[in-house]
C-alpha cells in the first residue's frame, strides 16, 4: 500500500494568534518581534498584509517600519503559541496516531490506515483544515504526498490556507520545475555549492549524477538526489504525548539570547553560557534526563552563524559540566574576530535519568554526587524565590547577570532528525 503523508503548516502562526486575541488589529500589517531596548528588536513572524508590504523575518524592526509605516508590531508569547500548537496536534490525532511535529507550528502526519474511516488524503487535509479553522480561529497549508519531503514541499507551495496534493503524476510539473532552494535541507550554503556546478532546479538535482553529487557533500549528496526524486522513506515517527508519566517526550533542550550589548571577549561570553547553561540544566532536571551531547550557537554583530557540539564523556544533568563543555566548544571554535551579538546553548541526545551510568574507578565520582545535591537545593530556592535568588560569583558585577534566561526566554522541544 502506498503511503499517504500529509504536512501542516500553520499560516503566519505567531501573527494569527496575536490577531486572535486582539480582534483591533485582524486587518491590519502585524508583526511580531523582538523588544528593541533589549536589542530583540528583530521580525519573528509577519501575516500576509505585512508580507506583501515587503517585511521580512529576520530584519530589524527599523527595516520593517521603513517599508511598511503603518506595521503593527507586537511582542511574541510563546506560552500561548505552545498552547495553540498542543491543540492543533490534538486536532491532527483525530485523524492518525502518527503525528510527528517539525518545529512549533508544522507537523507530519501519517494518514495511510485512515482511509476506510476518514477518507482520501485529499479529503482528510480538507476535513483538517476545516477543523483547525473552526475550533482555533487560525488557517493551515497542508501538502499531501507519499513522502514526508514532497508533503512538507506541498504545504510550502500554496499559501495561505491551500491544499496541495503532489503524486507520482504530477510531481516533475510542480517540484521538478521550483528552484532547488525550496527542497528541505538545500539551505544557503548547500544551494550556492549547487549554483556552482550548474543546478538550480529540483529536477536539475534530481537528475544530477549520485556519484557526482557524493563527491561535493559526502554522504549527504546521496540523500538530496533521494529527496529530489521523491525516494525518501523516513517514517512519520509517533509523537508520544507523555514522557516520564508527565513530561512529553522530547529530543532536545535549548535557550538562547540576543545580548543587552555585544560581547567582546572570553568573561562576557562566560557570563552568558552560565546564565543560559543554569536554565537549561535546570529543564533537563525538572524533565528527568540526562544530556550525552552539548551544543553552542554563536551569531557575530554582522549576523552570521555557526553552530558546534561535542560528546560528553557520560551523560549529565550537571550545570557545571554542561558549561564547561560549552565554554570549551566556543574557546575551540572563535577568535573574536567580531564581537557577539547572540548565542545560544542546547542539550541533545537525551535518556531517562534511570539510564545507569558507568563510573570512574579512578575519578571523582563523591564530587558529582555532591556537585548534583547542590544543584537540586538551588532549582529549590529558584522555584521558591525566583530564578535569580542565587546566582554565580561570575554573574554579579555585569549587569548582564541580572537576566533571567528561564523566565524572559523560551525552551521547548526540537522535534526531527
Amino acid at each position: 500500500m502506498e503511503r499517504v503523508i500529509l504536512h501542516s503548516d500553520m499560516n503566519s502562526f505567531y501573527a494569527s494568534v496575536e490577531c486572535l486575541y486582539n480582534p483591533e488589529i485582524r486587518d491590519k500589517a502585524v508583526a511580531v518581534g523582538g523588544n528593541p531596548e533589549k536589542r530583540h528588536g528583530i521580525i519573528l513572524a509577519k501575516n500576509e498584509k505585512a508580507k506583501k508590504a515587503g517585511v521580512k523575518t529576520g530584519e530589524a524592526l527599523w527595516q520593517a517600519r521603513s517599508k511598511c509605516p503603518d506595521l503593527v508590531i507586537v511582542p511574541p508569547n510563546y506560552e500561548r503559541y505552545l498552547r495553540y500548537s498542543k491543540l492543533s496536534r490534538k486536532i491532527y490525532n483525530r485523524y492518525s496516531d502518527q503525528v510527528e511535529p517539525f518545529g512549533i507550528d508544522e507537523s507530519w502526519i501519517d494518514v495511510t490506515n485512515s482511509a476506510n474511516i476518514h477518507g482520501s488524503g485529499a479529503e482528510i487535509a480538507q476535513k483538517i483544515s476545516r477543523d483547525i479553522q473552526d475550533e482555533l480561529g487560525v488557517t493551515v497549508s497542508i501538502g499531501v504526498s507519499w513522502n514526508k519531503i514532497f508533503a512538507k514541499f506541498g504545504s510550502d507551495y500554496k499559501k495561505p490556507n491551500a491544499i496541495t496534493v503532489i503524486t507520482k503524476d504530477n510531481y516533475k510539473k510542480i517540484v521538478w520545475e521550483q528552484p532547488v532552494g525550496d527542497l528541505l535541507y538545500v539551505g544557503r550554503s548547500t544551494q550556492k555549492k549547487l549554483f556552482k556546478y550548474g543546478i538550480y532546479t529540483v529536477g536539475q538535482l534530481a537528475q544530477s549524477n549520485p556519484n557526482f553529487l557524493v563527491i561535493i557533500f559526502g554522504k549527504m549528496g546521496t540523500v538530496l538526489w533521494r529527496f529530489a526524486n521523491g525516494l525518501d522513506d523516513s517514517p512519520v515517527k509517533s509523537f508520544d504525548e507523555h514522557y516520564n508519566g508527565n513530561e512529553r517526550l522530547i529530543k532536545s533542550i535549548g535557550n538562547s539570547i540576543t545580548t543587552p550589548r555585544d560581547l567582546t571577549d572570553l568573561k562576557d561570553v562566560k557570563v552568558i553560557i552560565y546564565m543560559l547553561t543554569e536554565s537549561v540544566a535546570m529543564r533537563l532536571r525538572e524533565t528527568g534526563c540526562y544530556c550525552q551531547t552539548v551544543a553552542i550557537h554563536v551569531r557575530n554583530k554582522e549576523l552570521h552563524s555557526f553552530t558546534r557540539q561535542m560528546k560528553l564523556t557520560k551523560p549529565s544533568d550537571l550545570t557545571n559540566e554542561i558549561a564547561r563543555a560549552a565554554i570549551d566548544l566556543f574557546i575551540r571554535n572563535y577568535d573574536f574576530s567580531l564581537a557577539i551579538r547572540s548565542m545560544g546553548v542546547r542539550v541533545t541526545d537525551l535518556v531517562p535519568d534511570s539510564t545507569p551510568i558507568q563510573l570512574d574507578l579512578f575519578g571523582n565520582e563523591e564530587l558529582r554526587v555532591r556537585q548534583g545535591r547542590l544543584d537540586n537545593t538551588v532549582d529549590d530556592l529558584r522555584k521558591r524565590f525566583g530564578n535569580l535568588a542565587v546566582r554565580r560569583a561570575i554573574t554579579i558585577d555585569d549587569p548582564m547577570g541580572c537576566l533571567d534566561a528561564k523566565k524572559d526566554h523560551v525552551v521547548y522541544p526540537i522535534s526531527y532528525f
